[in-house]
């Protein structure tokens, strides 16, 4: 039998229950009606004018309407429900979403404590199973017994039917649950759980720029070695590196940047060096060319990358005396500066009887970190150069000279020692002197001056950097840079209790009324000696003189004026190369008439070339081994003396 539209009866009743069955049921059922429509419009039922084919027919001439076939198209009934298909649904869900959950596990909620396996466990449901209800929430069961088409369809004897509806109701909650995570809602309790996202492409090294530059050393890759990662990868697929973090590159584990990226740190990391680099350079000769030169503009940008390094200089007149400070930490290693400098010369006047004794002392203050370059005497006069034990590579071969200003030669408590050296293309001077003494004595102490630059003869081998600069009749002169420091003995013209006065006004780091009558100042302004030198501002009282021990000034029967005697003054070739950050004295030492007085300094350092003859890592390893082990031995019996005083505290009560 059929109906008006040209359906079969049962074809009918099996469409209508598949339009109630779900969404695949109705469209199957819309697309049927449509065919069905366009067949009775060929047997001469007029179509409906709002289908789309109808009006497609209007706009056609009535000739070729008639001339058009129309295919009839009989419906087909729903395929029955493949129970197999269903439950390969159930674990294919399953499997996507176990594999979604654990991609989930590191971005579970801070406040959870459990571990990754306990979290997913406690959250994911257990497996679905035949016959077995899903932990999901009511409502989307509800919706999903409306949305499933396998809910209310059947076989046609009816057997099936309650098999058929529990598979239908676990494979539409799984989708609805698994359609809830991607929306961000979990199974447990219904926390966020956000997707993980990943970068395009591998985040840029990240800078370890944690020192300050202008005092520290960087090490960074010579221009010849920046392709030495890439050779290096494809060579041996890995650069080793104890300072990078190959957390930060792309791929993780198989290389890192060593050689580029970490470079720009201002840490210290030794550079890759080839092959043939080290079949051709020698250290002692090395390259007369500026670029690849042991002293060049690539190896002095890798220490120094704005070329500044510190100074520090320090004159102390220890009036002979044979006990040391009991802790030179205050004098060479003030508190004031962030770092320690790069290099520390110390010289003194009437000098500890027991010279060696003193060097030991500054290397056991100064620490592994610092090696002593040279040392020198000349009477009571000592002078010490320590550098940072990996810069002693870049120095010339090191010079000193002498000069007695006394009359008498034998004695040697007055005149002049000097230390010379080229670091990189920077020569330097220095200069320790004793002057006569005496309040009215200003001609003899200007005598002393003339005497020293005429008469120290400096340099002897090493080339001076600059000849066309140099005069033969100052030393001074044949040199970059010079630091001249001692015990000058320039008084104050003014009479003990004028200074008193103005001391006790003034009990700061004001005192500028005192420079006022300053002998040294006034000499230099004329120019009279020290010609082209210059000297920090001062702000510390007079060095001179002090009862030993104590911070009064002279209270003997001779009432000496107190007076800046110590001083350190500075000249460079070339204008703004040296800068003066700190001019202090250091009164906590007690153990002399004098107070020592240092200088901090940034020098402008210029490449050079390797035509000198160079130090070759030359320092003097006795002394090294003996104040490293005096240190070692002194911090042990600290931590010892610490230890008995904390069990001396314990008092038992009996």
């Amino acid at each position: 039998m059929s109906t008006p539209n040209g359906f079969p009866q049962h074809s009918r009743v099996r469409l209508t229950r598949s339009m109630e069955g779900g969404a695949v049921q109705d469209l199957q059922a819309k697309k049927a009606g449509k065919a069905a429509k366009i067949e009775a419009a060929g047997d001469g039922a007029p179509p409906k004018i709002g289908t789309p084919i109808s009006e497609t027919l209007k706009l056609l001439p009535e000739e070729l309407k008639a001339n058009m076939k129309f295919k009839s198209i009989t419906p087909r009934p729903p395929r029955k429900p493949r129970l197999e298909r269903a439950a390969s649904l159930d674990e294919k869900s399953w499997r996507k979403w176990r594999r979604f959950r654990t991609s989930q596990e590191s971005l579970t909620d801070p406040n959870e404590t459990s571990s990754s396996n306990g979290s997913l466990q406690e959250a994911s449901p257990s497996p679905p199973s035949r016959g077995r209800a899903s932990p999901c929430n009511p409502c989307c069961q509800q919706d999903s017994l409306h949305s499933s088409p396998d809910a209310l369809e059947a076989s046609p004897g009816g057997k099936s039917r309650g098999g058929a509806s529990d598979l239908g109701k676990r494979a539409s909650e799984i989708s609805s649950a698994f359609g809830g995570l991607l929306r961000g809602k979990g199974f447990a309790g219904g926390k966020p759980r956000l997707s993980q996202i990943m970068p395009a492409r591998p985040l840029p090294p990240m800078e370890l720029n944690v020192a300050s530059h202008s005092p520290r050393t960087a090490n960074r890759i010579d221009s010849d070695c920046l392709d030495y990662r890439h050779y290096s990868q494809h060579k041996f697929g890995r650069v080793s590196s104890s300072l990078s973090d190959s957390r930060l590159q792309g791929n993780g584990t198989l290389y890192d940047n060593c050689s580029t990226d970490s470079m720009k740190s201002t840490f210290s990391v030794l550079t890759p060096i080839r092959a043939k680099d080290v079949r051709s350079r020698s250290y002692l000769e090395g390259s007369l060319l500026a670029s690849g030169a042991l002293m060049g503009a690539e190896e002095l940008s890798r220490y120094f990358p704005n070329r500044n390094m510190g100074i520090f200089v320090a004159t102390w007149n220890m009036q002979g005396q044979k006990e040391l400070p009991a802790n030179l930490d205050d004098f060479l290693l003030p508190t004031d500066p962030d770092f320690a400098q790069d290099m520390y010369v110390i010289g003194v006047q009437e000098g500890c009887p027991d010279r060696r004794e003193w060097e030991i002392r500054l290397q056991e203050t100064l620490g592994p970190h610092y090696v002593l370059l040279h040392s020198a005497a000349h009477g009571v006069l000592y002078m010490s150069v320590f550098i940072r034990r990996d810069l002693i590579w870049f120095c010339s071969e090191v010079e000193y000279a002498t000069v007695t200003t006394r009359i008498v030669s034998q004695i040697k408590t007055k005149g002049a020692l000097g230390i010379s050296f080229t670091f990189f293309g920077t020569s330097f001077l220095f200069i320790t002197s004793h002057f006569t003494s005496g309040d009215s004595k200003v001609n003899e102490r200007k005598l002393d001056y003339n005497k020293t630059i005429q008469a120290l003869t400096l340099p002897k081998n090493v080339p001076d950097t600059n000849p066309y600069r140099s005069s033969s009749s100052d030393v001074t002169t044949r040199f970059d840079e010079v630091f001249w420091f001692g015990d000058f003995n320039f008084r104050l013209n003014k009479d003990r209790e004028t200074v008193d006065s103005i001391l006790s006004q003034n009990p700061g780091t004001d005192v500028s009324k005192l420079l006022v009558y300053d002998q040294l100042t006034s000499e230099m302004s004329r120019g009279s000696i020290f010609k082209g030198f210059q000297e920090a501002d001062i702000h510390f009282r007079p060095s001179y003189k002090f009862d030993i021990g104590k911070d009064s000034y002279d209270t003997t029967s001779k009432q000496r004026t107190p007076s800046y005697t110590d001083r350190v003054v500075f000249r460079s070739r070339y204008k703004d190369d040296i800068q003066a950050v700190k001019y202090s004295s250091c009164p906590v030492i007690k153990t002399s008439d004098h107070r020592p007085v240092f200088a901090l300094f940034r020098v402008k350092v210029r490449p050079g070339r390797d035509n000198i003859p160079l130090a070759a890592g030359l320092f003097d390893r006795d002394l090294y081994l003996i104040g490293i082990r005096r240190r070692a031995t002194r911090e042990l019996l600290k931590r010892r003396e610490q230890k008995d005083q904390r069990s001396s505290s314990i008092c038992s009560i009996s």
